[in-house]
C-alpha cells in the first residue's frame, strides 16, 4: 500500500465493506458498541461526559444503534449537520434522528455552531483506515479533519472501525489531514497518538 493513492486505499476498503454479510456486518458493529460503550463508563468523567459523534451511514461501523447507544453512556451527545460548505455544525441528540437527504441522518435540535466541538471531551469520528501513527482516511470530504482541528486541549479524538481496517503502512495523507488518538475495533482499544 505504500504509495498508493488515497483514492485507491478508499476503494479498497469501501469494496471490503460491501463484500461483508449483514451478518457479519451486525456482529461487528454490536462489538464495537460494547467496547466503545464498556470504555465509556470506565471514564472518570463518566457521569458528566460531553460525547461527539456521528450517526452512521450503510456499511460504516457502530451500525444504525450507535448514536441511542452512545447517548446512554455519556451525559451529553452531540451529533454532527452538514453545512453547505461542507464542514460540520453540531446539534444535541435528543433520541430522534431525521433524514437530511443524501446525508446522514441528524438530529432536528437547534444547531450550536461548528465550534461547539471544542467543549466535548470524546469525539468518535468514522474512517476508512487508521494507521499506527493514527492518521485517518476519511471519505474525502475533509469535514472531520475541519471538526478535529478544532478539538479543545485535553479531547480524547478515537475512530471506529471494521476488523482489518487499522493499518501497519501509513494511510496517505495530506498537510490539512488530522490524526486521531485511538481506535475501537473488533479487538478493542488502540492508543496511537499521545493525548
Amino acid at each position: 500500500m505504500i504509495g498508493e493513492p488515497k483514492r485507491d486505499v478508499r476503494l479498497r476498503v469501501l469494496d471490503a465493506r460491501r463484500a461483508m454479510s449483514d451478518e457479519q456486518r451486525s456482529e461487528q458493529d454490536l462489538r464495537l458498541c460494547d467496547i466503545t460503550a464498556a470504555w465509556l463508563d470506565a471514564r472518570p468523567d463518566a457521569d458528566r461526559l460531553t460525547l461527539a459523534a456521528y450517526a452512521p451511514i450503510p456499511h460504516e461501523p457502530g451500525g444504525p444503534e450507535l448514536p441511542a447507544i452512545l447517548a446512554t453512556h455519556a451525559a451529553r451527545l452531540l451529533l454532527p449537520v452538514w453545512r453547505p460548505d461542507n464542514d460540520l455544525d453540531w446539534a444535541e441528540f435528543d433520541g430522534d434522528l431525521l433524514a437530511a437527504g443524501s446525508r446522514p441522518r441528524e438530529p432536528g435540535t437547534a444547531r450550536l455552531g461548528p465550534h461547539a466541538i471544542e467543549g466535548a471531551d470524546v469525539v468518535i469520528v468514522p474512517a476508512l483506515a487508521v494507521d499506527r501513527f493514527g492518521m485517518r482516511l476519511g471519505r474525502g470530504g475533509g469535514s472531520y479533519d475541519r471538526a478535529l482541528a478544532r478539538l479543545g486541549a485535553g479531547s480524547v479524538a478515537l475512530a471506529l472501525l471494521y476488523a482489518g481496517e487499522m493499518l501497519v503502512e501509513p494511510v496517505p495523507s495530506d498537510t490539512h489531514d488530522q490524526r486521531v488518538h485511538a481506535v475501537i475495533d473488533v479487538d478493542g482499544v488502540h492508543w496511537l497518538a499521545p493525548v
